[in-house]
């Protein structure tokens, strides 16, 4: 069974896990740079990273797995640097990486960071995130190439999950073949929930109130059609079980799908959506 991972704010009594996980990812993903995850870096782990930046730990089956250093102004503004990013060695390979860069993501949007020329799978791992290559220099301190890259704000939208005799509600909007799940974006000033019962009412004629409605999960993945950025998706269920769609807006129509028909003709958070809800024993496996 999957571990769940817990994100949480880095606290005093973290430091000798988090310098201990630090130490043995950094010395796996640097052996070119000498003394690395000792001696003069790790003092500057602990009196200087880990006082000045913004910083986040993962935890599974409580254990500190992972570290996120963040340089950021305002939440919601700017974007923000990942200044540091590792992941516990026994731990790679299981999405805590991806869910610690997510998580800078939904807080600060655009980011920004330098990974060594020298780390191949670091670089990997970026590029399989949406980060691309903005320059290049060398770092003073240890005289090897880092490559700055930089990923833009992911594309945030809110969906519901309406599920009946096992299958999922999905829509297809005109001159499009793909089908996704009802919802769509925010407008300005809106939550989350307002913006969903407002895209209910427009698409399918459904008379939700938001306060009916309550979040289930997030999905990240890329956006389909928009050449190849992030997508932050909040899914909400609620409302009554028994509806009559009334296609509205720009809605061709809608369809309830099963899991093979999802990976046909879904878009890729669909089906992220549907693997969960199957986990969950809400749909047809």
């Amino acid at each position: 069974m999957r571990s769940h991972t817990i994100i949480r704010r880095y606290r005093d009594e973290d430091q000798d896990a988090v310098c201990d996980l630090w130490s043995r990812a950094a010395r796996q993903a640097h052996p070119f740079i000498e003394g690395e995850g000792e001696g003069e870096r790790a003092r500057l782990l602990r009196e200087v990273y880990l006082v000045r930046a913004e910083n986040w730990v993962a935890e599974r089956d409580r254990t500190v797995v992972g570290l996120l250093g963040l340089l950021a102004g305002d939440e919601g503004r700017d974007g923000a640097e990942i200044g540091g990013l590792f992941v516990a060695p026994e731990a790679q390979g299981a999405g805590v990486g991806r869910e610690l860069v997510e998580h800078a993501a939904a807080r600060y949007g655009a980011l920004t960071l330098e990974v060594f020329e020298g780390s191949a799978r670091a670089r990997r791992f970026c590029a399989h995130l949406g980060f691309t290559e903005r320059g290049r220099r060398i770092d003073e301190r240890t005289g090897h190439p880092l490559i700055a890259a930089a990923r833009e704000a992911p594309l945030r939208s809110v969906s519901w999950l309406h599920v009946r005799d096992g299958r999922l509600l999905s829509v297809r909007t005109r001159g499009n073949d793909t089908f996704y799940l009802p919802g769509g974006k925010y407008e300005l000033g809106e939550t989350a929930r307002e913006a969903l019962s407002r895209e209910l009412s427009e698409e399918l004629g459904l008379r939700i109130p938001a306060e009916e409605l309550s979040e289930e999960f997030v999905i990240h993945d890329v956006a389909h059609g928009k050449n190849g950025r992030r997508l932050h998706m909040t899914c909400f269920v609620g409302g009554p079980q028994d509806i009559e769609p009334a296609p509205g807006r720009e809605i061709a129509e809608y369809a309830w799908f099963d899991r093979a028909e999802s990976w046909e003709r879904c878009a890729p958070a669909h089906r992220q959506v549907v693997n969960r809800l199957i986990a969950q024993g809400r749909m047809r496996g």
